[in-house]
């Protein structure tokens, strides 16, 4: 009989393959006692409430407080989740959670009347108490604060408007029924015969295999369950635009979308300098289609043959140690310093809990802090080369958050989206570099290359599309047309047709797509995947084809935390976000990339 592997429990793992938390709390007996002292200090709020007006002494001690607080809180909530992510089923640790979650909102709760009452302070006695030294570090902070005043209403306004917090996420919650609970597929036979039941994660599995009958049989029984659903679905997808332009009007911005670029300062032409170079360089892609449809043999090409590699997968095994020394080797352009410390980090500091056992929460990713180590979650598998890629992109995470954590005050150390994915996407770029350098033959080499076009395409051509979707449906409301079924479809064709282009055969289910995206439930977000690996392939070209300016600027960034907008960073470390170069730049890669592909297949 054959055996059954499984995974180890938590307590079979080896203490040299688990994460030291030691930098947060050495036992949990200690995180016990600082979680006590810190839930007796909470009640201090209460003597700063209704002061915050008598003076900039006075302001500056509750924002220390405050500051003081949150990052107390925030090493006790890092151990808490890090703890329940070991093992899911353990439940101390999910207690240990839950009690700090509770804790955490009663401090949300006592605090809530610091960013109403410095609204409140009239805008004379405001500017007088930020020329003050004793508000000097938090000169930025407050005016981050006091950008949001015209777009705060009345108290009693407010009020309603929090009211409906729960309401405002019907649609949401109906779509994650729909979809996650209520839909069924059935099953599909794959490659080797067995049946698997079709859902959300084999659905991704069978896009990929290299049988057509699998992939279009998939394809089929999946986009049937959105067919048969469509209408609710497009009720749920309006209802959520709907609520976006509601607050956006409720609130005064322009519109839904300059609604959600205020936080980041980001002007609504970072959004359209990013669909209008796309489409300027669409050609490159509609080739790659062409190229991938006729090295695969087909006479016509369609979505679901576009995720399958064009080679197979290299047999090629990576282990732990061996994924580490080839990260940091291909990371050697942004110096000793940063590789010595990643290095030690994923090796006798112990940032990373490496691979999967019972219970331990799935996928990956990098969990900063301000006093503890950036730890990495991994579920490493030394037979996949994605995990490799994994492990850079989550050490990319790290090191952001190591050294802006050893280069700003606490207020400032934490940095925002928009900028994260640079730093993450920016090592996959040197890895991907390195290995390509390194590739022991052509067929080794096109298979990266393939790699590195999909990725870009996936993150930079793909998510624009769904940008340019979210704007599209947001204007549409905002000029009083609902969005029907048909009125959906219709617009997501349109932009079918010309991200794939005039030579791929797009099937009717496929309009559909726009109806199974969760994404589109936090509208105006995905741009930032494609302007963050659009920045950092122009940035990882600057750092190795420059020299030491270059390489300080970059590392700048990294230490700059949250201490400028997102835009003044990356312009700081080298792109200028607000200009069309960096998306240029990327897609000028992805043009070169499929022209050295075509040479070598």
């Amino acid at each position: 009989m054959t055996k059954t592997k499984t995974l180890p429990p938590r307590g079979r793992v080896k203490e040299s393959d688990q994460w030291d938390l030691g930098t947060l709390f050495k036992t949990d007996a200690q995180w016990e006692a600082a979680f006590t002292t810190w839930e007796e200090l909470l009640p201090g709020y209460e003597k700063f409430r209704g002061t915050l007006a008598d003076g900039a002494r006075t302001l500056a001690d509750c924002l220390n407080f405050d500051a003081a607080i949150d990052r107390a809180g925030e090493r006790l909530g890092v151990y808490a989740f890090l703890k329940s992510a070991e093992d899911q089923g353990n439940s101390d640790y999910q207690r240990m959670k839950g009690r700090y979650q509770h804790a955490s909102t009663k401090a949300a709760e006592l605090s809530s009347f610091i960013r109403p009452e410095i609204m409140a302070i009239p805008p004379k006695a405001i500017e007088n108490f930020l020329q003050s030294d004793e508000l000097k570090e938090w000169k930025l902070a407050l005016e981050r604060i006091l950008r949001y005043r015209e777009h705060t209403l009345t108290n009693s306004e407010e009020h309603l408007l929090a009211m409906q917090g729960q309401m405002s996420e019907a649609s949401n919650q109906i779509f994650r029924q729909l979809n996650d609970a209520d839909l069924k597929w059935g099953t599909v036979r794959n490659e080797k015969g067995e049946k698997i039941e079709l859902g959300h994660s084999s659905f991704s599995a069978f896009l990929h295999s290299p049988s057509r009958r699998v992939r279009k049989e998939a394809f089929h029984k999946y986009y049937a369950q959105y067919d048969g659903h469509k209408n609710s679905m497009a009720a749920s997808l309006n209802g959520s635009v709907q609520r976006d332009v509601y607050y956006a009007r409720a609130r005064r911005y322009p519109s839904a979308l300059e609604s959600a670029l205020f936080a980041d300062r980001v002007p609504v032409s970072v959004y359209d300098n990013l669909i209008n170079s796309v489409h300027a360089n669409l050609p490159a892609v509609y080739r790659y289609y062409d190229l991938r449809r006729r090295k695969m043999k087909l006479a016509d090409i369609h979505q679901y043959d576009t995720y399958v590699p064009i080679l197979s997968d290299l047999e090629k095994r990576t282990t732990w140690d061996n994924a580490v020394k080839t990260v940091v080797k291909s990371l050697a352009p942004l110096g000793e310093e940063y590789t010595r410390a990643l290095e030690r980090g994923l090796t006798t500091d112990r940032w990373s809990d490496r691979y999967p056992n019972a219970g331990k929460q799935s996928g990956a990713f990098s969990y900063g802090s301000f006093d503890g180590s950036p730890y990495i979650m991994m579920n490493y598998q030394p037979d996949v080369l994605d995990h490799v890629f994994t492990l850079a992109h989550e050490a990319g995470h790290s090191m952001h958050s190591f050294y802006s954590a050893r280069n700003q005050p606490f207020q400032y150390w934490n940095y925002t989206i928009f900028v994260a994915e640079v730093a993450s996407t920016f090592n996959e770029q040197l890895l991907a570099r390195h290995l390509m350098e390194k590739a022991k033959d052509a067929r080794e080499r096109a298979y990266l290359i393939n790699r590195q076009i999909d990725g870009i395409r996936g993150t930079i051509i793909r998510q624009t599309m769904f940008a340019e979707f979210e704007k599209i449906t947001h204007a549409l409301v905002e000029r009083g047309e609902p969005l029907t079924v048909d009125t959906l479809r219709r617009e997501y064709r349109k932009l079918l047709d010309l991200y794939f282009g005039p030579n791929f055969r797009i099937d009717a289910e496929l309009e559909l797509e726009c109806l199974r995206i969760p994404h589109f439930y936090r509208a105006f977000y995905v741009y930032k995947y494609a302007t963050g690996l659009s920045a950092a392939i122009a940035l990882s070209e600057r750092v190795t084809n420059g020299g030491k300016q270059e390489l300080n600027d970059y590392l700048g960034f990294l230490k700059a935390g949250s201490s400028k907008y997102p835009l003044d960073l990356l312009r700081d470390a080298g792109v200028d976000m607000e200009t069309p170069a960096a998306v240029n730049t990327a897609l000028a890669y992805f043009d070169r990339l499929v022209t050295e592909l075509e040479e070598l297949l």
